[in-house]
């Protein structure tokens, strides 16, 4: 079953010579032509793999010169498109029969290989061609964790043409491990702040700045000064189009502090992760679209590197979270007398402003974890030096650190969300 892998793409370029080139477009031209052929033929009569196959097969391999293996991925591309289409309409929305323009094709594992040494071989209409992967030069590049280990297996792959160059999107598979497990209700949970002054900081009182990030978003601002976007998709492929040091800067730093906290949780055994609610965020802050689309992309990114170690990362509300004592629950304008700073007027405990609002996003999931129906055991908030419940019991780390004055809950601070 699907749900039994965890699934990883890693994009590559391709070495490729002329002839090796017009080999490959040819073949992206026959595949195109296969998928629509086998959609013409089930469009209105079937959609499944096993229905479209042997109806269109015949036809797929008569009428373009695509191998045995890629007519049988063009009839399922074909029943793939179909259904998508069918469940749209199934929903209230207007469909037509599908069309196959992007330049792209597929491959499994029939259809490529690949080597130790850095190549793949690619079936085509005519030969099989051998290119070489254009990987970075550092070994610890993010292609080799899937390439140089046993543990993920070749799967499905795209080759997509684009710019004159082409792309190959390696699909690889794992098992899941017996300890991966979707703890939304149960287990020890790090809260995470996401700011400005500091990118991210974390309920176990792990500070990753964000001055120098702010700098090179300001600047990147300047270039882009008209943009509307915030923290849209739109946004994301503009800056991806945009080449040069600042964004190199920006995603060195993103992957640095997404490698950070999903490490931090993996260090104090934690079985989610839990951020605030980004759809609004920092909106009263004024938070620049980079800054958002900076907050976005972070939270991808420990999404996608906390699912491969079995780490649920989820969202929950933000408001007041920055507001809110962690130690007392009393919230007001006037616990916040700076940014950086948190000085409770009810019960006069002081600490970084962002460390406090960590600790309110992740007690916040705790205590939406106690009250589910599903729950099955306790909640807890991960800390520097210990575990906290919502009732204000602590346990201590067996060779923790000192424990912080704020690290320990007051019991009334479990009333209310």
């Amino acid at each position: 079953m699907a749900d039994d892998y965890v699934r990883r793409t890693a994009i590559t370029r391709l070495e490729v010579t002329d002839e090796q080139r017009d080999l490959l477009e040819d073949t992206i031209s026959e595949w195109k032509r296969g998928c629509q052929i086998a959609t013409d033929m089930a469009w209105g009569t079937c959609n499944a793999k096993s229905d479209v196959q042997p109806l269109a097969y015949d036809d797929v391999r008569e009428h373009t010169d695509l191998g045995s293996q890629h007519a049988i991925l063009a009839t399922h591309q074909a029943a793939q498109a179909i259904t998508s289409c069918l469940e749209r309409r199934a929903n209230g929305k207007k469909v037509s029969k599908p069309t196959f323009t992007a330049p792209t094709v597929k491959y499994d594992t029939r259809s490529m290989t690949l080597f130790d040494d850095g190549t793949v071989s690619l079936s085509t209409t005519e030969s099989r061609v051998r290119c070489e992967l254009a990987l970075p030069d550092a070994d610890d590049g993010y292609q080799r964790q899937y390439l140089d280990s046993d543990k993920w297996s070749v799967t499905e792959s795209t080759l997509t043409a684009r710019g004159g160059d082409y792309f190959l999107h390696i699909g690889f598979r794992r098992h899941k491990r017996d300890t991966e497990r979707n703890t939304a209700e149960d287990g020890t949970v790090l809260g995470v702040d996401l700011g400005i002054e500091n990118l991210a900081v974390t309920s176990t009182a792990y500070f990753f700045s964000g001055r120098e990030l702010t700098h090179e978003l300001r600047e990147f601002e300047k270039v882009r000064a008209g943009l509307q976007q915030t923290g849209t998709r739109s946004a994301h492929r503009t800056l991806e189009q945009s080449s040069g040091r600042e964004l190199r800067y920006v995603r060195d730093v993103l992957h640095r502090a997404s490698n950070a906290i999903v490490d931090e949780a993996l260090r104090y055994e934690c079985d989610v992760i839990a951020f605030e609610d980004l759809t609004h965020i920092r909106d009263q802050t004024g938070a620049s679209w980079g800054h958002k689309w900076a907050f976005r992309t972070l939270y991808e990114q420990v999404a996608y590197k906390a699912e491969a170690e079995g780490i649920a990362v989820k969202q929950v509300g933000s408001a007041y979270t920055s507001k809110r004592c962690a130690e007392c629950g009393f919230t007001a304008d006037e616990n916040r007398p700076a940014r950086n700073d948190f000085r409770c007027v009810e019960c006069e405990s002081e600490a970084n402003a962002d460390y406090n609002a960590a600790k309110n996003i992740g007690m916040r999931y705790v205590r939406r974890g106690q009250q589910s129906s599903r729950r099955t055991g306790d909640s807890q908030l991960a800390l520097k030096s210990g575990t906290l419940t919502p009732n204000g019991g602590f346990t201590a780390y067996p060779h923790g650190s000192e424990v912080e004055s704020t690290d320990k809950l007051h019991p009334q601070s479990a009333e209310g969300a």
